[in-house]
């Protein structure tokens, strides 16, 4: 699942595909109606790779919070974000226990219940996907035998 091409604009509803980089901006797709505009430099523009939620811990990232509620909802669509504030903060409750309860707020776990199932309806999460990245750093990250020889 890579979420470094998919952007939150400030002021605008909904996900944002990334299709060039202007002088003066962005060009963006809607992923609602597939619409291109133009998003200025001036706005506040975030990748959802970027964006993470605050933990009693620390943060989680939405890439590990969407594989949550991807495995929780077998792949399917979750809840609405328009459903009432304490089935969304129940929900999420369940989902990320340790969400930090006073900086998160029900706007916040409105976003991101939105833009999980937009990516699910445009079938952008893919846990299959994780899995060959993961496999792909680990055997990067493994340490070749050294030879005995060549460290005498």
């Amino acid at each position: 699942m890579d979420l470094s091409g998919i952007l939150s604009i400030s002021g605008y509803s909904g996900l944002f595909k990334l299709i060039k980089q202007t002088k003066t901006g962005f060009v963006v797709e809607s992923m609602h109606d597939n619409k291109r505009m133009q998003a200025f430099a001036s706005s506040k523009i975030s990748t959802l790779d970027d964006i993470a939620i605050y933990t009693e811990e620390g943060e989680e990232h939405l890439k590990e919070l969407f594989r949550k509620i991807f495995k929780k909802e077998e792949g399917k669509e979750t809840i609405s974000h328009k459903s009432s504030d304490i089935e969304l903060k129940t929900f999420f409750e369940e989902i990320l226990p340790d969400y930090d309860k006073t900086r998160v707020y029900t706007s916040d776990i409105k976003k991101v219940i939105n833009w999980y199932n937009i990516l699910v309806a445009k079938g952008l999460i893919d846990l299959e996907e994780d899995k060959k990245e993961d496999e792909t750093e680990k055997d990067s990250s493994e340490e070749l035998p050294q030879n005995e020889e060549l460290n005498k």
